[in-house]
């Protein structure tokens, strides 16, 4: 039986209601950048918000189609094409309002804003704050996901959403919470706005930040993006106030979105027992617990201060955003490397974060603990289970894949990071930090605070690290295999 990509007309429509989303996302900081007269970003975005919007709007007009059969290859095809083209329409605002000459430079920006990295390859301060808010709206954009807005327009064109959301979604399983995937979608989108407002009117009531301060912020944080107005970071404002409303909506993106639609129609006991959540609890609990003791043992902070800075480092990079409130660098080793763990580990599936995923990790724990089992029992039949449900075989083999996977794209990037000389550390880290869409690491590039120094082919290689990591590895690496393109698999 003949399978091929044969939807082009399909995937063309839904990229131009990607591409025209951008373009109205653009208007908003043209709009800022006339407003407080940043010449150079009027410049830059006067050219791509109406040249993008119109682009988005002939594809529309231009591309027509009736009720189609929308299979897995369409999906991944045309969720890697979203993320790239979005990257690529992303990275024009800062080449041509003349932050960077360099196309490496400017797309490693816009890569790391819709992936919601949060990190930077220009070297000094963003202080072009027109493009530093549209860096955030491209944070705000990508942390939920665009396609995920998407889907919820996408009965209108006949496409089954739930396609997309299998190449798309930042975990294992996306669990749908209605009968039509395009109302699951609303759900969580109106969830992320509803967040990002509160955590908004919640700043502004520190009396410590401006509009825009708070505006960008909020954006940053909601995504799991890191991104910051002031080089000091969050310690510009010294509030314990900000750091805590920062971190705890930083770990509320981190949690499975799934959960507050539960928790919203009374389904509390869903909430209780969910395996996932429970965990990743226990594993901010316990890296709190190390780093509060780690930094008080060491003999650098007291009390207090410990717990200020190790809440609020942890809960950082457990969910994946990266912030920074002290130069962690200077850490006891034995906090190095409880946060280097939470980079690998990331936060929950169907979450704004990125990284293994939780879920995955109690998988392998589980998988090992069964391992010795059947080595002491081996005639015994030990199925892998979360909570009181066994866990189905090519469920467990897919995340074994996909940890396998993951571990090795790490180990070959890291080689190929270190064709530029750098040392162990500074190449791993990076290499991690791109993957898991952290935004922090260590070595040289958390003591220079960007990525400036990398050669502009890796700066390509990091920014295609941080899509392959937002896309969850395989949709990206499929459009690589014979298989995938052949007419008759």
């Amino acid at each position: 039986m003949t399978a091929k990509v044969t939807n082009y007309r399909a995937i063309a429509r839904i990229l131009g209601i990607i591409v025209l989303i951008i373009g109205i996302a653009e208007l908003i900081p043209w709009i800022y950048a006339e407003a407080v007269g940043e010449m150079s970003a009027v410049f830059g975005f006067r050219i791509c918000a109406p040249a993008t919007t119109l682009l988005g709007v002939l594809i529309l007009i231009s591309v027509r189609t009736g009720r189609t059969r929308f299979g897995p290859r369409e999906g991944y095809l045309v969720v890697a094409c979203c993320w790239i083209i979005a990257s690529l329409i992303g990275s024009f605002p800062y080449l041509l309002s003349g932050l960077t000459d360099s196309f490496a430079d400017a797309f490693f920006e816009a890569s790391s804003g819709f992936t919601t990295t949060g990190c930077t390859a220009i070297d000094g301060e963003l202080s072009c704050r027109a493009l530093l808010l549209w860096k955030a709206i491209s944070h705000w954009l990508g942390g939920m996901g665009i396609l995920v807005f998407v889907i919820s327009l996408l009965p209108a064109l006949g496409i089954n959403g739930q396609v997309i959301v299998r190449a798309e979604a930042p975990g294992p399983v996306l669990q749908k919470m209605t009968v039509r995937m395009s109302d699951s979608a609303k759900i969580l989108y109106i969830t992320y706005f509803s967040f990002t407002i509160i955590e908004f009117i919640l700043l502004m009531l520190s009396g410590k930040m401006s509009f825009y301060d708070g505006v960008i912020t909020t954006l940053g944080s909601i995504s799991t993006g890191g991104l910051l107005v002031h080089s000091a970071g969050i310690a510009f404002y010294d509030s314990v106030y900000i750091e805590i409303v920062i971190s705890v909506f930083c770990l509320l993106a981190s949690v499975n979105f799934v959960l507050y639609h539960y928790i919203a129609t009374g389904k509390f006991s869903y909430v209780l027992k969910d395996i996932e959540l429970r965990a990743y609890g226990i594993l901010i609990g316990g890296a709190f617990i190390i780093c509060t003791g780690g930094l008080m043992f060491s003999g650098n902070e007291n009390f207090g201060t410990a717990v200020r800075n190790s809440f609020f480092q942890v809960s950082s990079f457990a969910s994946t955003a990266g912030y920074t409130r002290t130069p962690y660098l200077d850490w006891p080793t034995v906090c190095q490397i409880v946060l280097l763990a939470l980079m690998f580990i990331g936060g929950c599936s169907a979450s704004t974060a990125g990284s293994l995923k939780v879920i995955r990790v109690i998988v392998m724990l589980k998988m090992i603990v069964r391992g010795c089992t059947r080595r002491i029992h081996p005639r015994s039949v030990v199925a892998v289970k979360l909570g009181k449900n066994s866990v189905s075989a090519p469920v467990v083999s897919n995340i074994t894949v996909f940890i396998f996977t993951f571990m090795a794209v790490f180990l070959i990037s890291g080689l190929v990071v270190s064709l530029q000389g750098c040392d162990m550390e500074t190449s791993f880290t990076s290499v991690i930090c791109m993957l898991s869409n952290t935004g922090g690491s260590f070595g040289y590039g958390a003591s220079l605070g960007n990525f400036s120094f990398f050669h502009p082919g890796l700066k390509l290689y990091l920014s295609a690290l941080m899509i392959i990591g937002r896309l969850e590895l395989f949709t990206i690496i499929i459009l690589f295999t014979k298989s995938f393109w052949s007419r008759n698999h």
